[in-house]
């Protein structure tokens, strides 16, 4: 596996555990967390000044750390342990048709 990309998951499990901390101390509501989340995902996937050429693939690869980030958080509200690989896994099965 690429470096780099030990390093991102690193750094997912820290901005779900950040985020999730501001949750938890009830700086930010989990339903303002959650539309928010939606919305960079929404911003990402729609890009207008993205080109055209870039496979959808590579669009999800972008969307990916919203997707992720919302699915660690709604799990860590269910007091689900956290598991990069398993939340990774759930990410391609729970993305929007967009």
């Amino acid at each position: 596996m690429n470096t780099a990309n030990l390093q991102l998951e690193g750094v997912y499990a820290v901005l779900a555990a950040l985020v999730g901390a501001l949750r938890d101390k009830g700086l930010l509501h989990p339903d303002e967390i959650d539309r928010l989340l939606a919305d960079v995902e929404l911003a990402l996937a729609s890009d207008p000044a993205r080109p055209n050429e870039l496979r959808g693939a590579n669009v999800d690869a972008i969307c990916f750390p919203a997707r992720f980030l919302r699915l660690a958080l709604r799990d860590s509200s269910a007091g689900e342990p956290f598991s990069f690989a398993q939340l990774a896994g759930r990410v391609g099965q729970t993305k929007p048709d967009h």
